[in-house]
């Protein structure tokens, strides 16, 4: 068997390879231009196991593995560079590392979501920066409308508001900024539709998704997201380990007897964080107990830790949902018989005289 160590990027690759029925092994560097790599990998005899650090233009690769049946392990960047103490770090040391880690049955190899998952979570990406690019513009438009004492708030983008911002007399260079907005503007209004559109029809061809939209709040968007970005939920242990997932725990700096907690980690998916953020505010408008659990959370801790606070619990019922297959009404009866039996339910706060939420996790 060849085990290859592979420090991959953008235009090259450092290679570690051993022979394990020889005990040789071979460094070398491979250039992506032509067909270098295909034909150096193609002439492997099996059977053969490659290993790489996750990176943004690793899937080129990983499909090529695929393609020619060898069998390719991707590793977290973290948790492969913390495998080595030393200061030194060049690429052949890089390959020298991932090598010794998969010889060693220690590689730190995280899971893959399939093509079908990874090209939904472009439609969803591609979505989100149009909306960020109308949000940018819409900033824009208030500036002006603002400075020329216009201010009508979110009713700027009726077709009254376009209309009024649209008749203000301005100065000719600042006429013609606000003419290129307002026309760039329709435009993405236009665009974000048909995506928004697109969403929900993939969206309703899901059952998993077709299940979380049964939870209060939680629109075509949210659920195809979390759906995608998420992936097995029998990945994970339970909510703590999907909390940190997604980034919405705290960062820690402790030691000793003492404790000390920063702000979220946000070592996760922006996208979803965000999502979940609005979909958690909607909920609450309509869900008794995330309304209850907001409300005391805004007393106890503020609106922004209240807002987290809602969000990770709207994601954690989702998690829930997707991993039981189950709607949001057997959801809100498991939750209620666990009520009346005492059974304690993870992921659900105490009150203050001790009984439990109305929060299911079974």
């Amino acid at each position: 068997m060849r085990i290859i160590g592979c420090d991959l990027h953008a235009g090259q690759q450092t290679v570690a390879m051993l022979d394990t029925t020889t005990g040789e092994i071979v460094n070398m560097t491979l250039l992506h231009e032509g067909n270098n790599v295909r034909e150096f990998y193609s002439t492997l005899p099996g059977p053969v196991r490659v290993g790489i650090e996750a990176t943004g233009s690793m899937q080129w690769f990983v499909n090529l593995m695929e393609e020619l049946g060898i069998e390719c392990l991707v590793g977290h960047p973290a948790e492969v560079r913390a495998a080595e103490p030393r200061k030194q770090k060049h690429d052949r040391r890089d390959a020298d590392l991932i090598l010794k880690l998969l010889v060693e049955n220690r590689f730190p190899a995280i899971w893959l979501p399939s093509k079908e998952l990874q090209d939904l979570r472009s439609l969803l990406r591609h979505r989100h920066q149009w909306v960020r690019m109308r949000t940018r513009i819409q900033n824009a438009l208030q500036a002006i409308a603002l400075a020329n004492g216009l201010r009508r708030g979110p009713s700027l983008w009726s077709q009254t508001g376009q209309h009024t911002i649209a008749s203000l007399p301005l100065a000719p260079h600042t006429a013609y900024r606000r003419s290129e907005l307002q026309a760039v503007y329709a435009k993405f209004e236009v665009e974000i539709e048909k995506l928004n559109q697109r969403v929900e029809e993939q969206a309703c061809g899901r059952a998993g998704a077709r299940l979380l939209m049964t939870h209060p709040g939680v629109g075509p968007i949210t659920a195809l997201a979390t759906e995608v970005f998420l992936g097995d939920p029998a990945r994970f242990a339970d909510s703590k380990a999907l909390a940190s997932y997604v980034g919405m725990i705290p960062r820690e700096y402790s030691s000793g007897g003492r404790q000390r907690l920063g702000g979220l980690s946000k070592q996760g998916n922006p996208l979803l964080r965000f999502l979940w953020g609005e979909a958690g505010m909607h909920a609450v408008r309509q869900d008794p107990e995330l309304k209850r659990f907001y409300h005391r959370k805004l007393i106890q801790k503020g609106l922004g830790k209240a807002r987290v606070a809602v969000a990770r619990k709207l994601g954690i019922r989702m998690w829930i949902m997707l991993r039981d297959q189950i709607e949001y009404n057997e959801f809100c009866r498991r939750g209620q018989k666990q009520q009346k039996s005492g059974d304690a339910c993870a992921g659900m706060p105490e009150t203050r005289n001790g009984a439990k939420s109305h929060r299911p996790v079974d």
